[in-house]
Order: structure tokens, then C-alpha cells, then sequence
């Protein structure tokens, strides 16, 4: 944390000094900058200053987002992307040449599964894939690597890792790491505290927070954002605008707060889940389920056995909607077997097994006792 904040909440809610009182960053909407002297202009091009030049590379607006978010990560340096697959890309694609290993989490985003089985494997680099216990207790697992990529806890599965010992394991072995933190945010996990190098989100999710921006974000030492910032995010070209940088800010102001009412949603459902006979497990890992990780939150999949009809469950419901991706105001719902349909080459949910019966919810922040009463409604008219 930076030494002017002690809590997320008091970095995300610090008014801007701003010209004329301004409590918000300004949003800079120029694609370029000029310089009022030809030797400004040239020190600029001889990297002896830091001035703006071009939006695809640097904007006011897009830095302020990113200095917040090194911040609350306890990072040196961050960057913004227009996605989150711009962010993990670009991060790849910095430090992974062909001939190279990435050692890989089992139950890993689809879209990042793709990103390595279509792209990078034809380019060269050999991709293996591990279950979360081997990362912890098999210590030669990373020898060879170039990069653990992980996630804590995974997508779909839900399953926490426990990155202080993965990432002893990787430093041990000289391998770079690099976790997805979407699903905790740093208001409940903070991966770089622990030794994990580069921390990456899908600031759509929590981090926007409102359903209204695509975007993406990588916090890691100023060497490695450094080496992006040189060669994958200009070349490659996926930069975060400065409208959706503003966007992100306005997110992260309320961030706290609206993770603690993901998680007050996420806890009623699990305890109340957990008892009911047609569920055969309820995956969401909960605060100090493995160490680092502080709390829960609105995102969970559910096992059921094959009592439960998951077509009308999905579609007797009133305040879920049927939809991909997460981490909004509202409330979602993904049953596994319209993923495990997708017609799009290498799907990682059937690579890894999901099961047809499992759905993924995403609690929103309307009341939690009315998402509840309408799921228990939909699922008790859902007997097969």
C-alpha cells in the first residue's frame, strides 16, 4: 500500500486535486500531444523525459487509472489495456518466446486457453497443464518454465491455490509468475504481497464494476511493466482509452463497499446451498480457505445431481439473466452446458471436464434474501 493510504478504501475514495477543484481525474480525449519546442519534442523522442506523446502509449487519464491500481495491488507499475484478454496477451507475449514453457493451471479462462492452444502453440511454445495440488506440492513442476501462469481460484471449478507456497516453488526454479485476480480483486487478495510477479485483471468485472467497460489491467515490479510498455503494448496496439479509464476510476471508488455486498449474497447462498440434497457441491472458496485470500466473492458454480433440470432452473428465473461474463451490478446466470456447446475451437470446459450439471452464478448487488427466494423458487420448479 502506498505510504499515504492505509486502506483501499481511503486510496479509492481520495479526492483528485484537480484544476479549478476538480474531486475527478479530467478525461484527456486527444489522440496525440504536441510540444512547444523542438528540443522539448526531441528529448522526449531521446527518452530523456516522460512527457505524453500518443494516447496508444500514454494518456493522463489511462496513468491515473493505472498509478491507482499499482497501488492497491502494492505493485510498482501498472498498465491499461482495452480488454482483459489485451492485458493478458500482451503480458504473454512480453516474456514467452518459441521453444519456451508455460506451465499452466487446469479450469484456466476459456479465451486464455485459446490465446495458448491456437496461437502460441503453432508459434512454438509448449503449454502443459496442472491441477492446482500439483503447482503446491510438486516442487520440480516449474523446472524448464518460463512462466507459471495461474489463477486463484480458477475459473468455472472455482479452486484456490496457495500462492505463498507456488510462488517459493517458482522463485526456487527462476520462473516468472503471473495470476488472473479478477474473481478477488485487492480488496480480498493481493498476489504480489506473497511473491507472485504480475498480477493481470479483467477490470470489465469488478473493477468497472457498472457492466459498461471492456478493459484490462497489469500491476507487476517497473522492470516488467517496463519490458510491456516497450514492446507488446505499442506493437501489439491494445490500449485502454481514456473514456473507459475514467470509467474504471469512477469503479474503484465504490469497489469496497460493492465487494462486500458480493460477498454477504455469495455467503447466504453457499450456507443455504450447501444444506439441500439435490447439490452435490457448491464451489467458492471462502476467506482463509488458503492463505492470502481474505474474502469471497459473488462469484460461484454449483454441482447438481440429475434431479434438477437446469434448462427450466435457468430459464424460471426472474432476477438472474442468461449471459457470459460477471462482476456487475447484476445478477447472471451460465449454465456449463451452453459453454460446453460453444462451437469455437479448443474448449477449455470440455478439455477440463466440466460437468453438464454445474452452473455458474454471478450475485449481483440487489437485495440478497430476493436473489435467494427467486432461485429457491426457480430451482424447486426445476425438478426433472
Amino acid at each position: 500500500m502506498s505510504d499515504d493510504f492505509t486502506t483501499l478504501e481511503t486510496l479509492f475514495a481520495a479526492a483528485h486535486t484537480g484544476p479549478g477543484g476538480s474531486v475527478t481525474p479530467p478525461i484527456v480525449q486527444t489522440s496525440l500531444f504536441t510540444f512547444g519546442s523542438y528540443a522539448e519534442f526531441e528529448n522526449r523522442m531521446a527518452g530523456l523525459s516522460d512527457d505524453p506523446l500518443y494516447t496508444r502509449v500514454q494518456n493522463p487519464t489511462v496513468a491515473a487509472f493505472e498509478e491507482m491500481m499499482a497501488k492497491a495491488e502494492g505493485g510498482e507499475a501498472a498498465v491499461g489495456f482495452a480488454s482483459g484478454m489485451g492485458a493478458i496477451s500482451a503480458t504473454v507475449l512480453a516474456f514467452v518466446k518459441p521453444g519456451d514453457r508455460i506451465a499452466c493451471v487446469e479450469h484456466v479462462y476459456p479465451d486464455a486457453y485459446r490465446l495458448f492452444e491456437r496461437l502460441l502453440r503453432p508459434f512454438g511454445v509448449d503449454i502443459t497443464y496442472h491441477p492446482v495440488a500439483e503447482f503446491e506440492d510438486n516442487p520440480d513442476l516449474l523446472r524448464g518454465a518460463a512462466l507459471a501462469y495461474l489463477e486463484s481460484p480458477t475459473s468455472v471449478m472455482l479452486q484456490a491455490m496457495n500462492l505463498p507456497k507456488v510462488a517459493s516453488h517458482a522463485r526456487k526454479a527462476g520462473v516468472l509468475t503471473m495470476i488472473d485476480n479478477s474473481w478477488a480483486t485487492p480488496v480480498f487478495q493481493r498476489p504480489i504481497e506473497v511473491g507472485i510477479d504480475i498480477v493481470v485483471h479483467s477490470a470489465s468485472k469488478y473493477i468497472g464494476g457498472h457492466s459498461d467497460t471492456v478493459a484490462g489491467v497489469v500491476i507487476a515490479s517497473k522492470a516488467n511493466i517496463g519490458r510491456i510498455r516497450d514492446l507488446t503494448l505499442p506493437l501489439l496496439g491494445a490500449k485502454l482509452a481514456p473514456f473507459e479509464a475514467f470509467l474504471l476510476l469512477r469503479g474503484l471508488r465504490t469497489l469496497p463497499i460493492r465487494m462486500r455486498q458480493h460477498q454477504a449474497a455469495a455467503n447466504l447462498f453457499v450456507d443455504r446451498l450447501s444444506a439441500l440434497p439435490q447439490v452435490r457441491r457448491v464451489n467458492s472458496p471462502g476467506a482463509n480457505s488458503v492463505p492470502g485470500l481474505g474474502g469471497r466473492s459473488g462469484l460461484l458454480s454449483i454441482e447438481f445431481d440429475e434431479t434438477v433440470d437446469i434448462r427450466k432452473l435457468a430459464e424460471g428465473l426472474s432476477l438472474f439473466r442468461l449471459g457470459v461474463s460477471w462482476g456487475g451490478f447484476e445478477s447472471l446466470i451460465l449454465p456449463a452446458g451452453i459453454s460446453l456447446a460453444q462451437s469455437m475451437p479448443f474448449n477449455s470446459m470440455q478439455r477440463f471436464g466440466v460437468p453438464r450439471t454445474l452452473v455458474r452464478l454471478s450475485l449481483g448487488l440487489e437485495n440478497e434474501q430476493d436473489l435467494w427466494a427467486d432461485f429457491q423458487t426457480a430451482l424447486e420448479k426445476s425438478a426433472a
